[in-house]
């Protein structure tokens, strides 16, 4: 068994959600669907700086699903189809079993993480897009990253981790503490989201 997590360094990251569109292109997200966006810290919307000129100044956090290892969510669905996969520890949706309660939505403390698909989902494409064995998106059903886990059953990383350009993302086995992952958390300082939910999230933030 291994505990999939990823550590982000905030001082790489130039906001160019590469991350966003190769999460959207290797899932086949419906029209309008986001796992994966990119905030800008103390600003007031996305992209904009925090402060004002000549002081103004950019920092960004890139926010999809933490993939807790104590998920909130997971607790709350009353069908199991939210899960937290013991084998790779990832935290995962089943579409077919998914009653569109939308609870894991209102237990998540990571606002924005999820999503719901109130209609038939749509493309913007008239054909599928990225990994040919990601799951069919489905109306009525709750939606998040998934750390592309068709990707993980075949040895492979998660698509932001491959496509970021900057390289501010890294990834493994925070159980391994020879990996990168492991390596970069404990010999630098680091942030996770809110802590204080004891969620324990898998994504760290080098800061």
């Amino acid at each position: 068994m291994v505990r999939y997590g990823m550590a982000i360094d905030t001082k790489r990251c130039v906001g160019c959600h590469t991350c966003s569109v190769a999460c959207k292109q290797a899932n086949n997200l419906p029209h309008n669907v986001w796992w994966n966006r990119v905030l800008t810290k103390h600003g007031n919307a996305m992209d904009t700086a925090s402060d004002q000129w000549p002081q103004g100044r950019f920092e960004f956090i890139p926010v999809a699903c933490q993939h807790c290892e104590n998920p909130a969510c997971v607790k709350v669905c009353p069908v199991g189809a939210t899960f937290r996969d013991e084998e790779t520890g990832v935290v995962r949706q089943d579409y077919d079993k998914c009653i569109g309660c939308r609870m894991c939505m209102a237990a998540c403390p990571y606002t924005g993480v999820r999503s719901f698909n109130w209609e038939e989902p749509t493309s913007y494409f008239d054909f599928s897009t990225g990994d040919d064995d990601v799951p069919s998106h489905q109306k009525h059903v709750v939606e998040k990253c998934t750390f592309c886990y068709q990707r993980l059953n075949k040895g492979e990383e998660p698509a932001c981790m491959r496509m970021c350009p900057e390289r501010a993302r890294h990834w493994g086995d925070l159980d391994d503490p020879d990996s990168e992952v492991s390596k970069l958390i404990r010999s630098q300082e680091y942030m996770q989201l809110l802590t204080d939910r004891d969620t324990n999230p898998s994504v760290y933030y080098l800061v």
